[in-house]
């Protein structure tokens, strides 16, 4: 039995499992399921309802695709942990900014800080920063998290030249964007970025402790200065259990 009692009206043209799926939503989003408890079984609930096991499956299978449940082979099905609602996408703004606003403790771990041929990090990289093959760049590779939890990790590209004083600077309590404004010529004014779903590898089961095969938020992002000069170019891999991420659009001006 559902921990709060609902009910099914079965009069109106609202589908049954569209009912049930939305009563199982709010008993999470109150709060009378928590993270990692077992909701009851497809039988008990079609009993505690009179609605049939298909219609009990059609919900839950749907809840579970949205990433409200997950189930485990022969034991049940549980609750996950809410994802993170992320303004990522439409502005400028740190991650550890984010995650106070939030309401989360934010963490870094450098996992490298090197300088290299822009040739050796690819032609991605060559192109999107305007570099010649020969040129040097910054590479710093951070795992992100929040509350403890890996939320994503970030592969960064900076130009030699301009953003050499980066180096002095610790990247486990301080931040990038905010180091890159200490200059005109290297302050982010604007930022291009592309998003796609990828399934999770190797490197991410371990970085991001999360299964193989499962759903990766994969975002390139290049950033520019006010002179339109690129500055960054960034490949983050978010995990797709934990992070959902915001999109205002406003209508076309057609005057």
């Amino acid at each position: 039995m559902l921990k709060k009692v609902g009910r099914i009206d079965k009069t109106v043209p609202i589908p049954l499992y569209f009912q049930l799926k939305e009563l199982v939503l709010s008993e999470i989003k109150e709060g009378n399921y928590k993270s990692g408890d077992m909701i009851p079984t497809e039988k008990e609930i079609s009993d505690s309802f009179g609605i049939s096991r298909t219609t009990v499956r059609q919900a839950i299978t749907e809840l579970v695709q949205e990433g409200w449940l997950y189930r485990v082979k022969s034991k049940g099905t549980f609750v996950s942990q809410p994802k993170i609602t992320q303004n990522f996408i439409r502005k400028i703004e740190s991650f550890n900014d984010q995650m106070y606003r939030l309401g989360k403790t934010p963490s870094t771990e450098v996992l490298e800080l090197s300088t290299m041929k822009a040739m050796e990090a690819g032609e991605n990289v060559v192109t999107a920063l305007e570099l010649s093959e020969q040129d040097q760049v910054i590479f710093l590779h951070r795992k992100r998290m929040a509350d403890g939890d890996p939320i994503v990790t970030v592969r960064t590209f900076l130009p030699y030249r301009e953003c050499e004083f980066i180096l002095n600077h610790n990247f486990v309590d301080e931040q990038l964007y905010s180091i890159l404004s200490e200059k005109e010529e290297t302050m982010i004014f604007r930022i291009e970025r592309t998003v796609e779903a990828r399934e999770a590898k190797a490197e991410d089961v371990k970085l991001l402790d999360m299964k193989r095969g499962k759903p990766i938020q994969y975002f390139v992002s290049t950033g520019y200065n006010a002179f339109g000069r690129p500055i960054e170019y960034t490949i983050s891999r978010y995990r797709g259990d934990r992070s959902k991420f915001e999109v205002t659009v406003f209508p076309e001006n057609k005057s």
